[in-house]
């Protein structure tokens, strides 16, 4: 089992940042790829970016591409966003997960760990 916790969540003004952060624990997901996944109120759950296991590969959705960076710690077992020029439509439940790499890695059943969530509020 890895049990994945997020934390970095919070309110923040319009143009502001956040980090986000997924730990791992249980055992190491360092084999794994991860994906944080964002879902608001009324709208689909959808892929934000996702990371590989070698951490060289990256991809993001087109509307954070430039302002969302993700990024891993293999040594610290964690995975994080960095979320800078933050929108209103960014409000969301932020979610991170974990899984083998096979599928598309927009495909939620590509996931077979997934944290609680950490909640995303920006304000205009």
């Amino acid at each position: 089992q890895v049990h994945l916790v997020e934390s970095g969540g919070g309110l923040v003004q319009a143009g502001g940042s956040l980090r986000l952060s997924c730990a791992a624990s249980g055992r190491t997901f360092s084999n794994y790829r991860v994906g944080w996944f964002r879902q608001a109120p009324g709208k689909d759950r959808q892929l934000v970016a996702a990371i590989s296991q070698s951490g060289t590969g990256t991809s993001y959705l087109d509307s954070v591409k430039g302002r969302f960076t993700i990024s891993r710690d293999s040594a610290e077992n964690t995975v994080y966003l960095q979320m800078n020029s933050l929108k209103p439509e960014d409000t969301a439940v932020y979610s991170c997960a974990a899984g083998p790499a096979f599928g598309l890695a927009s495909d939620e059943r590509s996931y077979n760990y997934w944290g609680q969530g950490t909640q995303v509020t920006v304000s205009s």
